[in-house]
This record gives structure tokens, sequence and C-alpha cells, in this order.
């Protein structure tokens, strides 16, 4: 990742459903902060709150319009993170097979009498 988008930051912003609600909300679609607040029961000083957060993480960005702010989520900081979670993935079933591979007493298939 990069270093303004450290994986602690990034993680700790997504830890609270309502940040991760937000970002399947602005994923595909820019919206403001007005209409992303209609979706929720918070203030929307509470919204924009947490659109600080989701911003200073880099998982969403801003652009005015006007006298408008749209957010979007960031494709680059979700590819990343994307990234760094199939990694993992794919690190654990590599494990996994080699740990299955292993535990079959040498590899035929047959189980033990």
């Amino acid at each position: 990742m990069d270093e303004k988008r450290d994986l602690d930051g990034v993680l700790r912003a997504i830890a609270e459903p309502r940040r991760r609600a937000i970002l399947g909300l602005i994923a595909t679609n820019e919206l403001p902060a007005g209409e992303i607040a209609q979706h929720f029961s918070v203030t929307r000083s509470a919204v924009s709150q947490h659109l600080q957060v989701l911003k200073d993480a880099g998982l969403i960005t801003e652009r005015r319009d006007g006298t408008r702010r749209l957010y979007r989520a960031s494709e680059i900081t979700l590819g990343e993170l994307r990234a760094f979670f199939e990694g993992l993935w794919s690190d654990s079933l590599d494990r996994a097979r080699s740990l299955a591979e292993g535990s079959n007493g040498g590899g035929n298939g047959s189980a033990p009498h």
C-alpha cells in the first residue's frame, strides 16, 4: 500500500460497520454527503465524521461541484486492499494444501490400516 494509505489506518477505518456501508453506497456511485446521510439513522454530522475517517485512510475521494462535495470510493486503495486479502487467502490455501499433502502418508491417497 502507498505510504499515505497505511494498512493499519485502512483496516481501522473499515472496522466500523457504518463506514463499510458508506463504502458500499459509493463504490460505484459518486454521492453528496446529504444523500449518503439519508441512508442512515444518525446525524449528518456523524456521517461527515465517518466520511472524514474514510478520506484520511485514502478509501474515498472528494470532489467539489459548486457548493456540493461529492464522494466516491477510491478504486486504487480498494484494489490494494483486495490484493492484500487475496494474498493472505492464497497463502492460507497453499499452507492448507501442504498440510493435507503431508498428512496423507506419502501422497498415495490410501488410508492407514
